[in-house]
């Protein structure tokens, strides 16, 4: 069967995944349509953590859980769950497989755990984007935070009341397991503006809850250049932001040094600038792992032929660059 296949077994899940494996220098290998499989693991925490998270791109369950399968059998054995349609089929693929090393990477808005007078800060996201606008933003790029314009604003009085809300931010997190999802991205858009808000002590409280659920914790944004160097404080495992060999906010070459000085792990979002990079995969890993040392990728795939490429690219790589320690 190949070699270091010799010895291994088949192994049949609870609805029809039948495949071979074994093991190579500690790292399970499967065997799926005459392809060796192999997924290089980093630890963040003591906990493994693929270098390479599947995000399943589609919009129905039924669709999503297939092609959770179909990468399962070529060997992944972490996925995105960036909805609650991802979430659920990830349940029932765990069920499927019975397979305890299958793990999840949860999203938990920063929104859900900010309240202003007892409302929903997203009821006020018009004010927010003005706000961060007039204090942070540079004119030049005004145009790329989106949202209802007004010409309202948060004084500092404002900013100050707005609270972390304890109630909405535990039911959110209730929706999580950590023996499925034992990593949390926590953060989204919020995360960026809370920062630009100057409430740094919300995320805080936010990132303490989930510890104290027994989560790891994973700081997600979006703006790398302001946010890395903003929520380093904050005691999380690593840092997920969009970068590729193409673009990130606002300035690929800034983020690029930013990601290179930084001391703590960071996790590529958009890996390959919205599938543009897929067909030049294995230069878009090399670029995020060999020239930033990046320690993992999320990766969003929508169909079994680009989780293919994904897997051929990776194999291309032998040597991955060890990740920074965390």
């Amino acid at each position: 069967m190949g070699e270091g296949l010799d010895e291994g077994r088949w192994v049949k899940g609870k609805k029809e995944l039948l495949l071979w494996e074994t093991r190579i220098e500690n790292r399970i290998v499967r065997l799926y349509n005459g392809y060796t499989m192999r997924m290089p693991t980093a630890y963040l925490e003591g906990e493994k953590l693929p270098r390479v998270i599947f995000s399943i791109k589609a919009s129905g369950h039924q669709e999503i859980l297939a092609l959770m399968k179909k990468a399962y059998e070529m060997g992944a054995w972490s996925f995105d769950l960036p909805s609650s349609k991802h979430l659920e089929s990830f349940k029932e693929l765990k069920h499927f497989t019975d397979d305890e090393t299958l793990i999840g990477l949860g999203h938990l808005d920063a929104e859900e755990g900010a309240s202003f007078f007892g409302r929903p800060l997203h009821q006020f996201e018009s004010k927010v984007v003005s706000t961060i606008k007039r204090n942070i933003i540079p004119p030049q790029i005004h145009h790329l935070f989106s949202g209802p314009k007004t010409s309202e604003i948060f004084t500092q009085k404002e900013t100050d009341r707005i609270s972390f809300d304890t109630l909405r931010f535990e039911k959110a997190l209730s929706r999580f397991d950590p023996q499925l999802s034992p990593f949390l991205l926590l953060g989204e858009k919020y995360s960026d503006w809370l920062l630009a808000l100057g409430r740094i002590d919300l995320l805080k409280e936010m990132v303490e809850k989930v510890r104290g659920k027994s989560f790891i914790p994973i700081f997600s944004g979006q703006w790398a250049t302001f946010i890395l160097p903003k929520a380093k404080p904050l005691d999380v495992a690593a840092f997920a932001v969009p970068i590729n060999k193409r673009w990130s906010y606002f300035d690929l070459t800034h983020a690029c040094d930013r990601i290179k000085k930084f001391d703590k792990p960071v996790i590529s979002l958009n890996p390959l600038a919205d599938g543009q990079l897929l067909r030049e995969a294995e230069e878009a890993f090399l670029f995020l792992f060999e020239g930033l040392k990046i320690h993992s990728a999320i990766v969003e795939v929508a169909s079994e032929e680009e989780v293919k490429r994904i897997f051929a690219a990776l194999e291309k790589i032998p040597s991955l660059i060890p990740p920074r320690k965390a």
